[in-house]
């Protein structure tokens, strides 16, 4: 994960609204969906990331740690998807919201047995929220155009290494 130095103007009105939502002290469900409401009202660009890094990598999908909380309670990081890069079938840590600023993800999502009981494309403008249990899912770049999205988990993700809880294979 790379650290990327943005104005803080550039994101202040989310950091604050996800602050707010946190405040609410509500569980892990109905947070991530206050700050799934916060995001809709405060939804940036693509340019929260420069030209070379909206361009990814073409060895993996590359996330960008736009902003950590101090007190550890939630990280915002963007994710860079080339064509055809996915990531493995995975639960997560926190509650989870994501936002599509640039192009189109597919999204699967499974449950607890692994069977596919669902899938989505996500485009420009879309949110999802979503808490354990209940969030296996891979999400996939099916198109032809570079996607970005927007990642707001509720713990310092750069302090325990990924937001991911588990794999499954």
């Amino acid at each position: 994960m790379t650290t990327t130095t943005i104005p803080t103007s550039t994101l202040a009105d989310l950091i604050t609204g996800v602050r707010a939502a946190i405040d609410e002290h509500a569980d892990w469900s109905e947070t991530a969906q206050l700050v799934g409401a916060q995001l809709r009202r405060h939804f940036p660009s693509p340019d929260v990331l420069t030209a070379e890094q909206r361009r990814g990598s073409a060895d993996s999908y590359q996330s960008h740690r736009l902003h950590v909380e101090p007190d550890g309670s939630f990280s915002i990081i963007a994710v860079v998807w080339r064509p055809g890069q996915l990531t493995r079938i995975h639960d997560h840590v926190t509650w989870c919201v994501v936002g599509v600023l640039q192009g189109v993800e597919h999204e699967e999502l499974y449950d607890a047995e692994l069977r596919r009981i669902g899938e989505s494309d996500n485009h420009v403008g879309d949110v999802s929220a979503f808490a354990p249990p209940g969030d296996i899912h891979r999400v996939h770049n099916t198109f032809d155009e570079t996607a970005i999205s927007l990642h707001i988990y509720g713990t310092d993700v750069t302090r325990i290494g990924s937001s991911v809880r588990r794999y499954y294979d």
